[in-house]
């Protein structure tokens, strides 16, 4: 097999070849055809994430052990099975569901992978789908993408669930109360669809790139606002008003704060971005306004079931994809780096 693989922070990916894997057990072996490019990888090529107060957290802090291939949204063909592989035949497409955990824990054993306490990610704990090949620990975590395309549906993995984990937290909401997404990247342009499938039908979008914006007006927000510099709870407030619900994609300290001063009684933040920084809050003012902040940590094996069940259906609109050579790893994370990217970035193998 071949690789593109983190050796060290910031540094270009380097290119990896060796035996290819063989499972055993209940394990299943797929050959990559796509995988997607997340901001996700980008902090992981960094190599450290902004925990806020000087404080970060280091990829050995995650259990990571370099070099590793990155890559989370995975799509490919099944190309081998251990001998206790069961609910797949050799030349089914899948995408792969990556947040695996250690299996044997509660939240594992009731379909909560993400949850558990000592995570074993694909394209983090694992070698991910920067590589030729991935080895999936049992077909419960591979999910057929039906008629969706497989560029798209690789997506879904990440971002797909991401989002519609992360909505599923400020439901039930009227479909006409405002709900404000800060961030038009691919999870926002994704934000936007979901909320669109689910008959929402008042979305507010939040960014400082007007290109951004733009598309996100094209992808069917009802307004959009400029993110950029100071006063930002004030333009959202005068957009919309206060708001029941807020889901920052970028995760920062001036996005959370404008995005919590901007609630109404009773509102929720849900933080999904990991840019990173902190967000000091009055507890007495917690209580007043009986607001809440949640974290919303990717999803789990049935939010992406889910996610492809909507895609299926005909209701989630295709948010852009841009294709790029798998060979061209370092030159997509470039350019995902330098905001060049309007909705996902998926390199293609073949």
């Amino acid at each position: 097999m071949e690789a593109w693989k983190v050796v060290a922070p910031s540094a270009p990916l380097e290119h990896f070849t060796g035996p290819t894997p063989s499972p055993v057990g209940s394990e299943v072996l797929v050959e990559v055809t796509h995988c997607g490019v997340c901001h996700s990888d980008l902090h992981f090529w960094r190599g450290e994430y902004n925990l806020g107060g000087g404080k970060v957290l280091k990829l050995a802090d995650r259990g990571v052990e370099l070099p590793r291939a990155p890559g989370h949204e995975v799509a490919g063909r099944v190309v081998a099975l251990g001998p206790d592989a069961t609910g797949v035949v050799v030349g089914d497409l899948r995408v792969v569901y990556p947040w695996l955990g250690c299996g044997a824990c509660e939240h594992c054993a009731e379909g909560h992978d993400n949850m558990c306490a000592t995570p074993k990610a694909i394209g983090v704990v694992r070698d991910g789908g920067f590589g030729s090949h991935v080895l999936v620990p049992h077909a419960r975590y591979l999910v057929d993408p039906g008629n969706v395309d497989l560029a798209l549906a690789a997506t879904y993995a990440c971002s797909g669930i991401t989002v519609y984990s992360a909505i599923r937290k400020i439901m039930p909401l009227s479909p006409d109360a405002p709900v404000v997404l800060i961030g038009a990247g691919g999870l926002g342009l994704m934000g936007i669809a979901m909320l669109k499938a689910m008959d929402h039908r008042n979305i507010v979008t939040v960014d400082i790139d007007p290109a951004k914006r733009g598309a996100a007006l094209h992808e069917g927000a009802t307004q959009v606002v400029d993110g950029t510099g100071e006063g930002l709870t004030q333009r959202i407030l005068d957009s919309c008003g206060p708001v029941a619900a807020v889901i920052d994609f970028v995760g920062a300290d001036a996005t959370a704060r404008a995005g919590f001063d901007a609630l109404a009684k009773g509102g929720k933040l849900i933080i999904v971005g990991v840019a990173g920084g902190e967000l000091t809050l009055s507890l007495a003012g917690m209580i007043f306004g009986a607001k809440a902040v949640l974290g919303s940590l990717t999803g789990d094996p049935h939010d992406l079931r889910a996610v492809i069940a909507l895609a299926n259906s005909g209701k989630l609109k295709p948010t852009p994809v841009t294709l790029c050579p798998h060979d061209e790893a370092n030159r997509a994370l470039d350019e995902l780096h330098h905001g060049k990217v309007t909705g996902r970035m998926v390199l293609v193998r073949g």
